[in-house]
Parts: C-alpha cells; sequence; structure tokens
C-alpha cells in the first residue's frame, strides 16, 4: 500500500498544515498547528505521531516539519487531487464540485492509476482551478 493510501483525511490535513507552516529555519509548534486544525493538542499529536511513523514528517524541541519523503508525498498527493479534478471537470461537473469530488477519492488511488488517468487526459497541464498540474514520472506512466 502507497504512503497516501494509509492516510486518513485528518492525517493528510495536518501533513498540508505542517507543509503550509513550516519552514526550513523553523518548524510549527504542536499549539498552533492544534489551532488550526481546529483540535486539541493531544489530537494533533496523535496525527503528528502517524506521520512521523511514516518518515513524513520530523519533531524536534516540539516544532514540526516535513521530512524530504513527506514533501514529496505531498507533492504526489496534490498531482493526484488536480488530475482526479481535470478527470471529474471533463465529466462536467463544475471546478467546486470536481474539487469536491476528487477529494472523495485523491487518497485511494494508486500512482498508477494516476498516471494512466493522466496520459488518458493528454497530460493536462492546469486543473479546472488554473493550478499547474506536475508532469508524469516518466513517459510510460508507471511508477
Amino acid at each position: 500500500m502507497e504512503p497516501l493510501q494509509r492516510l486518513t483525511r485528518k492525517q493528510l490535513d495536518t501533513l498540508r498544515h505542517v507543509g503550509l507552516m513550516a519552514t526550513s529555519e523553523r518548524g510549527v509548534p504542536l499549539k498552533r498547528l492544534a489551532k488550526v486544525l481546529r483540535v486539541r493538542p493531544p489530537t494533533a499529536l496523535g496525527h503528528l505521531a502517524a506521520l512521523e511513523s511514516l518518515a513524513l514528517v520530523t519533531r524536534e524541541r516540539g516544532k514540526t516539519r516535513l521530512s524530504r519523503y513527506g514533501a514529496a508525498c505531498l507533492r504526489e498527493y496534490v498531482r493526484h487531487h488536480r488530475v482526479a479534478e481535470t478527470l471529474f471537470a471533463d465529466a462536467g461537473l463544475s471546478p467546486e464540485d470536481s474539487c469536491s469530488a476528487a477529494r472523495e477519492v485523491d487518497l485511494a488511488i494508486s500512482h498508477r492509476t494516476v498516471e494512466s488517468l493522466c496520459q488518458a487526459e493528454s497530460h493536462p497541464k492546469v486543473c479546472p482551478h488554473g493550478e499547474p498540474i506536475a508532469p508524469c514520472r516518466s513517459p510510460q506512466g508507471g511508477d
């Protein structure tokens, strides 16, 4: 099972917020992360512990940042979401509805499936919101 497929939506949201809030010099304090996630610190800590066990984040002195692997996983999630959004938009859904539909499947689909969808969609460059979609990793669209 791929790392994205092991994450809950809350864990993914935690990973995304760490990615948005941390800098190379400073990690994100637990209390600040909990506030943004709208959970209590022990709940946020539970999400972080799960991410740390998958080597997606590192914690040091109460501060959390993405690991290189975590940053790569987050980029891959964005790609999954944007490719799925594009597929739903091409099926006639509005950008907002395509985003909602993509959130229903973006954690469940494998890298191989995303590459196949991307290829079937003629390698779209942007999602329905105009955000860039990273290119396939290989010409064959495989892992």
